[in-house]
């Protein structure tokens, strides 16, 4: 299991972008810290979640 933003979600063996690609967030207005360093968009497609993970998926809002 891996805590995303607190929940414990049952997707370790899964790259970041295959996560990504099955939520709502638009990987461009988003920020990723997996267990407490920040993840270079460069890197979703290469970086597999493993069990005990802990992840933190942070989404851009413009306003004015």
């Amino acid at each position: 299991m891996v805590k995303i933003n607190g929940q414990e979600l049952p997707v370790a063996g899964k790259t970041i972008s295959e996560y990504l690609a099955q939520t709502t967030y638009h990987p461009q207005r988003i920020a990723i810290e997996r267990n407490g360093e920040i993840v270079p968009k460069a890197e979703y497609e290469s970086i597999v979640l493993e069990d005990g993970d802990s992840v933190e998926v942070v989404s851009f809002v413009g306003g004015g």
